[in-house]
């Protein structure tokens, strides 16, 4: 079975980190030429680079996989999708949630103007995470103390962004699992709060920092719940690149940020409310295996991603071949040990992007116990203290 996963997975990584270097080339390039001249015409470039890159996951998951993206959400939402700033709140219930973000965007056609609130050492991955850091994406210590500062210069910047963005913030800080539901149950018990069955409590100090320096120029939030059909198993990294299918259904619903109060704490009441209105709408999916108040919309399946990944595949196989004709790398025993050592690092930077996906590998926050009363944090599952 390792041996059949690495014969896919293998081939597709190479073409992968390939490009991506070319592209990670380019970005760094246009970072240090042209940004220091102009912002707007660096971003513009950067856009359409990180596209290149981001189409080949987005391949991925409508050609190589097949997986089914339902989106439900009614047609004025639809015509905004990609036409308007945008802060996404969604529930952390997948390892491929950030990558169903990026084929709604790509249908929108705001790719490239996809960004999120990554934890810091998302940047240090090879290719993706250095095309991140390129992109604007912002980077957090997940300790408030830290975070704060570097928060709001990161948001504030966003203000003259050129183009249309989706700005990702998983505010449950972390990805579902049952043992992290647990913890969210005993502490909401404890704390007199509604118990969820299907989200864990939202930490609000984020969304209140993103509604408060991003208010004068953010129109929309975009409240995306991901369900997972009982009939479909659930979707991982490896069974994408494996080409194993799943079906994943999205409810979308664009709330106005005129409409959101203007204290804080009660901005932070309502992302609360909202969770607590997601745990609700799950249980709903849970019995009836779709969300039945919103339309069905067809979003599609571009033909862009195939054009992108054939295109790709034939420059780098092209060169390849070239490559290997002028060096004769394959003639002797050095080079074809130097081809292997080469394909052995690109399968461990594949299983570190896939190991990096998966929710039982994610980290939770962690804050002086201490600050527990004060602050009103949650407990993790390890019996660490996470930042509300």
């Amino acid at each position: 079975m390792a041996i059949a996963a690495a014969v896919v997975i293998v081939p597709l990584g190479v073409l992968f980190f390939l490009s991506g270097l070319v592209i990670n080339l380019f970005q760094a390039t246009c970072f240090v030429l042209i940004r220091p001249l102009s912002k707007n015409t660096y971003r513009k470039i950067n856009r359409a680079l990180a596209e290149l890159l981001w189409l080949e996951l987005v391949w991925i998951v409508d050609w190589w996989a097949g997986v089914k993206i339902k989106l439900f959400t009614d047609k004025e939402t639809l015509r905004m999708m990609g036409k308007e700033h945008a802060l996404v709140l969604a529930n952390h219930r997948s390892d491929i949630d950030w990558l169903v973000g990026w084929v709604l965007a790509q249908r929108s056609g705001c790719l490239g103007n996809a960004l999120a609130v990554m934890k810091k050492s998302s940047k240090t991955l090879p290719v993706i995470g250095w095309s991140m850091w390129f992109s604007e994406y912002l980077f957090l210590e997940r300790s408030w103390a830290k975070d704060e500062i570097t928060l709001k210069s990161g948001l504030q910047r966003l203000k003259d962004f050129p183009r249309p963005f989706w700005l990702a913030l998983f505010v449950e800080g972390t990805r579902f699992t049952q043992a992290k539901l647990l913890a969210a149950q005993e502490y909401a018990a404890s704390a007199g709060l509604p118990i969820p069955k299907n989200v864990l409590i939202p930490r609000t100090k984020g969304f209140v920092a993103a509604v408060s320096n991003m208010r004068s120029f953010l129109p929309a939030i975009y409240d995306v719940t991901v369900a997972i059909p009982k009939n479909s198993p659930p979707p991982t990294m490896l069974r994408l690149f494996k080409g194993q299918s799943s079906v994943i259904h999205v409810h979308l619903k664009r709330h106005l940020v005129k409409d959101l109060p203007e204290p804080e704490e009660a901005v932070a009441q309502w992302c609360r409310d909202l969770f607590v209105a997601k745990d609700q709408l799950l249980d709903k999916h849970n019995a009836e295996d779709t969300f039945s108040d919103q339309e069905l919309q067809d979003i599609g399946r571009p033909l862009k991603s195939l054009v992108v990944v054939t295109t790709w595949a034939c420059l780098l196989v092209f060169g390849l071949l070239k490559f290997l004709q002028w060096s004769s790398l394959l003639h002797s025993w050095k080079g074809m040990a130097l081809t292997a050592s080469s394909l052995g690092v690109v399968t461990i930077l594949m299983q570190i992007l896939i190991r990096f996906s998966q929710s039982e590998h994610s980290t939770p926050a962690k804050v002086a116990p201490a600050k527990l009363k004060k602050e009103g944090e949650e407990p993790t599952e390890s019996g660490q203290i996470k930042q509300q």
